[in-house]
C-alpha cells in the first residue's frame, strides 16, 4: 500500500458453518466471470467517480473498498485520500483480485483476499467504506453491516453503491423486484439502524443506486 500510515491488520473472526456455505456460493458466481469483467459495463467508471464523491474523503482519509471485485473503485480512492492515505481493498475470490493486479490496482492501494463479513481490521479504523454490489450478497446483511460498523470511527461514512437502480437492475436481468429485498427502503433503514449506523442519502434512479450513512457513535 502505497502509505506511510497503513491500516493496521487485527482479529479476524472465525465464519461458520452459514457463512462458509455463503462463502461458496458468492465464489462460485464470480471466479468464472472475473477475466474481462470490466469489459462488460465499460461505462460505469462516471456513476463510481460521482460514488466515492458522496463519501468526502479528504487527504490522509483511510478508506476501504469492501467486495472490491476488480478494484475499479481504488483509484478513485486513491485520488481521494492522496499519498498520505491508506486505500485497501478486500474480496472473496482471488480471480477477481488476480484480474484487478493485472489491471494495475495495486499501484492504488493494498488487495487482500479476505471476507468483507469477517475483516482482518482492527477496530474504528475506517474513515470510509466504499462497497459496490456487496450488500445483496452478504450470506447475513445485518452481520455484515455491522462489521463494517465496527471497523470504522464513529462519524466515519459508508457508501452503498451499483450503477444502476434497482428497478433498472432487474430489468436487465429479467427479474422482478422482490418487496424483501435488502436495498429497499424501509428494510435497509433498519438494517443500518440496528448495525450502528444512521443512512443520511437514499437515491434509487435508473441511472444509480446510492446509500450513505454515518456511523453513529457507540
Amino acid at each position: 500500500m502505497a502509505t506511510s500510515d497503513p491500516i493496521e491488520p487485527g482479529r479476524s473472526a472465525r465464519t461458520g458453518a452459514a457463512g462458509q456455505a455463503g462463502r461458496r456460493e458468492i465464489t462460485a458466481f464470480f471466479a468464472p466471470r472475473a477475466a474481462g469483467w470490466e469489459k462488460r459495463f465499460p461505462d460505469d467508471t462516471p456513476a463510481y467517480t460521482a460514488a466515492v464523491a458522496g463519501l468526502g474523503l479528504r487527504p490522509g482519509g483511510r478508506v476501504l473498498d469492501a467486495g472490491c471485485g476488480t478494484a475499479r473503485a481504488l483509484p478513485l480512492l486513491r485520488a481521494a485520500v492522496g499519498a498520505s492515505g491508506a486505500v485497501l481493498g478486500v474480496d472473496l475470490t482471488p480471480e477477481m483480485l488476480h484480474e484487478a493486479a493485472g489491471l494495475g490496482r495495486t499501484g492504488s492501494g493494498a488487495l487482500i483476499e479476505a471476507d468483507s463479513s469477517r475483516l482482518p481490521l482492527r477496530d474504528g479504523r475506517l474513515d470510509a467504506v466504499f462497497a459496490a454490489g456487496l450488500v445483496h450478497h452478504l450470506p447475513d446483511p445485518a452481520a455484515g453491516l455491522r462489521e463494517l460498523a465496527r471497523v470504522t470511527r464513529t462519524g466515519g461514512r459508508l457508501a452503498l453503491f451499483h450503477p444502476l437502480g434497482r428497478a433498472a437492475l432487474a430489468a436487465r436481468r429479467g427479474h422482478e423486484l422482490r418487496a424483501d429485498d435488502v436495498r429497499a427502503q424501509p428494510r435497509l433503514g433498519q438494517l443500518l439502524d440496528g448495525a450502528g449506523w444512521e443512512l443520511s442519502l437514499l437515491d434509487d434512479s435508473d441511472e444509480r443506486y446510492l446509500a450513505i450513512a454515518v456511523r453513529r457513535p457507540g
